[in-house]
């Protein structure tokens, strides 16, 4: 798997060594969405600290460009807290922006 391409608004994620590419498509937008509800909605419960992990995680998940084969959504929920909220929040950031600015 290549890196993220920033004009494409893609993030990198590390997971167990392995570096993750997130990609806020519109589908994988709607598939969050559908799970965790209106997007301007999490957006604000980010901007008032309100985010719980389960959401980051989900939102995380969802725009996952490609999944590694035999990575299971519980391991990559694992992952993602092992790294803990001050490294994911860059993370965050970008797919936020990209969800206010959209591409």
């Amino acid at each position: 798997m290549s890196g993220a391409n920033p004009v494409r608004g893609e993030a990198e994620l590390r997971i167990a060594g392995e570096v993750l590419v997130l990609r806020p498509s519109f589908s994988a937008l709607v598939a969050a969405e559908g799970e965790l509800g209106p997007l301007f909605a999490l957006v604000e419960r980010a901007a008032d600290g309100r985010l719980a992990l389960s959401e980051m995680v989900a939102l995380f998940w969802h725009c996952l460009r490609e999944r590694p084969e035999g990575l299971s959504r519980d391991a990559f929920a694992e992952g993602v807290t092992a790294r803990g909220l001050a490294a994911n929040m860059p993370t965050l950031k970008m797919l936020i922006g990209q969800i206010l600015a959209g591409r």
